[in-house]
């Protein structure tokens, strides 16, 4: 650097000297150093003409300055006067003017007075030295005459340093000069023209001036260069050479300016002296071309002069940027090293599982590949410092430590990744151990467990499970784990805590499978030798072969053994027969062990596959967002993306990036801490649950990605990626995994739940086994939810989505018009029904041509019903699929038919549960208004037995009616309930104080007989006893005095039910009214049925209230006619 800036500091001087040199010798050529006049600055004086340098040259070369007939000549200033003499004399060379100078004064056409005043003004005021001076007198008789008599009487005024010659004509002043060195007027051959003299001299002096400012511009450009700081950072660096260059840019062209202007000067100078012959050649014009040439000579210095000190201050620029891109390459690269190497030191881990080690191996191998970008470009900074140094850069001093710095990082951080890899292989060397132990540990329990234990009893059994159990063991010696201290010490780099203990385990647990082949060895090696000793043939016993006709499995095993014995008995004594027996139940409790070692086994098989799976299902989402998503937001790819495509990530993708950071951070780690506890896994879903709905949101989405990928698939930013993956599969593959990954679950958790019937997790794997399967059913109805066109509200409004299905609806109300009523009665219509928590929609389903999400069907709104004005019918007559959906108090029918029978119990069940859960809310709400009226309001008389039709009754009375204390219980207190009046229908009666009276209050009798006439079914009979209209089917032999006595083939109406177990029944055949037990009443009706009204099959006071409830509501639907399709 010192060096660098020495041989800097002597390139200026050497510049700035040769510089001054040049606008020295351009004031020497110009004579600016003598007499600072130039051309420009007495322009007009010179115009005048009243003297001019002709060019002409005496016999001993002195300069001729001629002063031409001037009447004004005694009008002009002597400051005037005194300029052009000055600059007139300074125009020749200093060797010519030393000669002296001839003056050449016409006066040819003046008077004697005016000579006379022109010689003595030029004699005082010439600047230079005179070698002679003409006088040309006038020309006329009396005027010449006058001159010769006033000449010699006045000759002492005229006495100067030089000679003054009187001439009378032109031919005698020939005599002096030459003609060719005079001009025209004077009878000479000389080329001269004024305004031509005085441009070339104006362009000459202007060119110098231009010469010397250029030498000082430059010179002044290069101290600043030379002085200015260099930058420590790569932009501003750049920023200083670009703003150098420019300026020297701006520098030369000045230059090229004024090396054409002299050009100009030169060719133009050149021009009259190619024209003019020999006799005729200007000296001035020769000593003006010499002085344009002197000073493009200058200017040429100047030019070599600053590109000389230019090449090496742009060297010192280029080397600093040099030196500045390499000093940031060095940060860059250093920050990079020391980040991998930091990480390579966080990698302390060693895997808990093979699976584990060869995911972290694969892990480390993929981390090498994207870090050797990094050591590449480390190994390449180093060698192109090198080239630098070999370059003789002036900061060799500060790069050599740098190379050196940057070997010993690669170096470092190979040796980092290295050692990481000897650590991992070691683990996976002992993994690969521990998972042979296991293995055959598994291989052999599976191997125990699988030979029936029946077939070991005969010699032949037992010597092949013998053989089998031998040939099994023999296999040990290179499977098994031989030391345990030499394991500790081989793989003592790597044991930490959790590995220390799991090789402990898979030890004992080699042991304990030893111990089990041992044990099982001696068995059998006992049952062989049993049966080669001889057997005395003994006639058996009859109470021997005495057997129960239809034994159980265990009385079967036990005869079996207590024959066994007997003839035990028989052959030896006591003491050996209850040996055998304890051998025989000890091998039924190893089988049973062996059984839950199968079954373990099994579990962990489940454990693995989900494991794998899932890490692979981490990593595939992994590549498809660093792979597709994030390639999407690089420049350098922006290319190849297509118009359609642009800005489109998120319908794409979905929420892609939420489920990978759910699963790698959270889900899998969770999931390998069950590793030992296959079982435990389902509290890792019971946990996360809530987390899972995320698939619900991918799942919406998927629509859209997929008519994206249709409409973009051909795009050639994909076709990079997925050659840049090297995947043989296409994005659309792998945009379908989470919905793949979403279902596998359910399967996996049902094998696990299948072997883990009587583990301590069973509870909690059908819990997460329902709960998976409840999110496949949201994400399902979501998809079929976001499909509902032509909806105004908020379908959030409407609560939860319960259920969803296509059904064929037949509808019927009273207030429809005729011609609709009929054709409801034979067409049905196909409608999809989605049933909320407040409330069921009717939709018109319509497919859509396309292909894949694109044929997803759509939904058209059609029709609401609130569900607090709901009531439904459970079984319509004729057809065991369909049910009933009635709306304010039946004003509305809808008859719907599921596609099974299962599908229609589904739905009623679900339907009922919203009823009942509104009609407990109801009660709720009542019994908390009763108590806290309870004592300021009157108790009210009971309500009116016909309930009010119609809209009449304001809402006050329904508010009342609502907030009255009153229950069902308590109206029905007495012991024998009072029957109700003759006439009136149950429903009009009995319903709790808490209905309503309005039109949307409790159905009327009248519509619940003739509902029930319409719909009665002779299928299958109620279980449960409900008012309605049944045939009794036998006679009442146990009829009391007080009970209404039935006969058969009577037909009855069972009214409503009251305490103790007794029924009031109407009998519509002989028109009695009486009390039945419920006990005699279901067996006189026997099978036969009743269409049910109400919104539950229950035959209590609460589900007739609910049925009532149910057809309360708050607000109407829309008219019918909307509902056809």
């Amino acid at each position: 650097m010192r060096f660098w800036l020495r041989n800097e500091e002597m390139a200026l001087e050497e510049m700035v000297q040769r510089l001054n040199a040049v606008s020295k010798n351009t004031d020497e050529i110009m004579h600016q150093d003598i007499v600072p006049l130039c051309a420009a600055d007495i322009r007009e004086q010179l115009k005048k003409r009243f003297a001019y340098l002709s060019g002409g040259r005496g016999q001993d070369g002195s300069p001729v300055i001629t002063f031409p007939d001037y009447p004004a000549f005694s009008e002009i200033p002597d400051k005037e006067f005194q300029n052009v003499m000055t600059y007139l004399t300074s125009i020749p060379s200093l060797q010519d003017a030393g000669i002296g100078f001839i003056l050449v004064i016409d006066r040819r056409q003046d008077k004697w007075t005016s000579v006379k005043a022109s010689v003595l003004r030029i004699a005082a005021s010439f600047p230079a030295n005179l070698q002679l001076v003409l006088v040309l007198r006038p020309t006329g008789f009396f005027q010449r005459t006058l001159s010769d008599i006033a000449f010699k009487f006045n000759r002492d005024d005229f006495k100067m340093k030089v000679p003054v010659m009187m001439l009378s004509s032109v031919p005698e002043l020939h005599g002096y000069i030459d003609k060719s060195q005079l001009t025209e007027d004077l009878g000479g051959t000389l080329d001269y023209c004024h305004s031509r003299w005085l441009c070339h001299r104006t362009a000459i002096e202007s060119f110098a001036l231009m010469v010397k400012q250029t030498a000082q511009m430059l010179q002044a450009f290069g101290t600043e260069l030379a002085e200015t700081e260099l930058p420590n950072d790569v932009q501003s660096t750049s920023l200083v050479l670009g703003v150098h260059t420019e300026k020297k840019a701006k520098a030369k062209e000045d230059l090229q300016l004024a090396l054409k202007e002299g050009d100009s000067i030169l060719e133009s100078l050149r021009e009259p002296l190619a024209e003019s012959t020999a006799q005729s050649v200007n000296q001035d014009q020769l000593d003006n071309q010499a002085t344009v040439q002197r000073l493009l000579a200058q200017l040429n210095e100047t030019e070599a002069a600053f590109d000389e000190f230019w090449a090496k201050h742009q060297q010192k620029l280029e080397q600093c940027l040099q030196l500045r891109h390499f000093e940031q390459g060095f940060r860059e690269v250093k920050t990079t090293l020391d980040s991998m190497s930091q990480k390579i030191a966080a990698f302390t881990g060693v895997g808990n599982s093979l699976a584990h080690v060869q995911h972290l191996l694969k892990d480390l191998t993929s981390f090498e590949e994207k870090c050797s970008v990094a050591v590449d470009r480390a190994r390449a900074l180093s060698l192109e410092g090198q080239q630098l140094i070999e370059n003789k850069h002036y900061a060799v001093d500060s790069i050599h430590p740098k190379c050196e710095e940057l070997q010993h990082l690669c170096d470092h951080f190979a040796a980092g990744i290295s050692r990481r890899r000897g650590l991992l292989s070691k683990s996976l060397e002992l993994h690969s151990l521990l998972e042979l132990s296991m293995k055959w540990c598994d291989e052999g329990i599976f191997l125990l467990a699988s030979q029936p234990v029946d077939k070991c009893q005969s010699q032949d059994g037992a010597e092949a499970a013998l053989q089998e159990i031998e040939k099994f063991l023999e296999t040990g010696a290179e499977n098994k784990i031989q030391e345990l201290n030499r394991i500790y010490k081989e793989y003592e780099c790597i044991l930490n805590q959790d590995l220390l203990e799991h090789v402990q385990k898979v030890f004992q647990k080699q042991e304990s499978t030893e111990e089990m082949f041992h044990r099982r060895q001696a068995s059998l090696k006992k049952l062989a030798a049993k049966q080669t000793r001889p057997v005395q043939p003994v006639a058996p016993r009859p109470e021997a072969l005495t057997k129960s006709p239809t034994p159980s499995p265990g009385s079967w095993r036990s005869s079996e053994n207590s024959s066994s014995e007997s003839s035990a008995l028989r052959r030896g004594p006591y003491r050996r027969a209850k040996s055998e027996m304890s051998e025989s139940r000890q091998g039924r409790s190893s089988s049973t062990g062996d059984e839950e070692e199968s079954l373990a086994i099994l579990r962990r098989h489940v454990m693995n596959e989900l494991l794998d799976t899932e890490r692979a299902y981490v990593e595939e989402l992994l590549c498809v967002l660093e792979g597709y998503a994030a390639e999407m937001d690089n420049p350098l790819m922006a290319h190849l993306i297509s118009t359609g495509l642009q800005n489109k990530k998120n319908i794409l993708f979905g929420n892609m990036e939420e489920i990978y950071h759910f699963h790698n951070r959270i889900f899998l780690r969770e999931l390998e801490s069950c590793i030992d506890c296959p079982e435990l896994v389902g509290r890792c879903f019971l946990e996360r649950m809530e987390e899972f709905q995320i698939y619900e949101k991918y799942c919406q989405n998927k629509p859209r990605s997929e008519s994206l990928w249709r409409q973009c698939s051909d795009c050639p930013f994909f076709q990079e990626c997925q050659k840049k993956l090297d995947h043989k599969l296409s994005l659309d593959s792998y945009l379908l995994k989470p919905v793949q990954r979403i279902t596998k679950y359910q399967l996996l958790l049902k094998e696990m739940l299948k072997y883990s019937k009587n583990c301590e997790g069973a509870e909690d794997l059908q819990e997460a086994l329902s709960s998976i399967l409840g999110i496949l059913k949201a994400v399902n109805d979501s998809m079929h939810l976001i499909a509902i066109t032509g909806y105004d509200g908020n379908l959030g409004d409407l609560g939860k989505l319960l259920m969803q299905g296509s059904f064929s609806v037949w509808t019927d109300h009273k207030k429809g018009h005729t011609k609709v009523k009929e054709l409801a009665r034979f067409k049905p219509m196909q409608r999809h029904l989605f049933l909320h928590e407040k409330a069921v929609l009717f939709c018109k389903k319509r497919e859509e041509n396309g292909e894949g999400y694109e044929k997803a069907p759509s939904y058209s709104y059609k029709q609401s019903l609130n569900m607090t004005a709901v009531g439904i019918t459970e079984n319509v007559k004729g057809d065991a699929k369909k049910f009933e959906i009635w709306y304010n108090a039946r004003e509305e029918v809808y008859i719907i038919q599921a596609p099974t029978p299962e599908i229609k119990a589904a739905w009623v069940n679900e339907i009922r549960k919203v009823l009942t859960s509104q009609l407990q809310a109801c009660r709720e709400a009542s019994q908390h208004r009763a108590l806290e009226q309870s004592h300021s309001l009157p108790l009210p008389m009971p309500p009116s037995t016909s309930p009010t039709k119609g809209s009449t009754r304001n809402v006050k009375k329904l508010e009342d009616r609502k907030t009255d204390p009153l229950s069902l219980e308590g109206y029905m207190s007495s012991s024998l309930p009072k029957p109700p009046e003759k006439g009136k229908g149950w429903s009009k009666t009995s319903h709790s104080l808490e209905a309503p009276e309005e039109d949307g209050g409790w159905s009327s009798a009248e519509e619940l007989i003739n509902s029930s006439d319409a719909e009665e079914d002779g299928g299958v009979g109620p279980k449960k006893l409900v008012p309605g209209k049944y045939t009794v089917v036998m006679d009442d032999e146990k009829g009391g005095p007080d009970s209404l006595a039935l006969r058969s083939g009577d037909m009855v109406e069972v009214v409503e039910e009251g305490t103790e177990g007794l029924w009031y029944v109407r009998d519509l055949t002989s028109s009695k009214e009486g009390w039945v037990p419920a006990s005699s009443l279901s067996t006189l009706l026997g099978k036969s049925s009743s269409a049910q009204c109400l919104s539950s099959s229950d035959s209590s006071p609460g589900s007739a209230v609910l049925s009532n409830s149910s057809s309360c509501s708050e607000g109407y639907p829309t008219p019918f006619s909307e509902l056809q399709g």
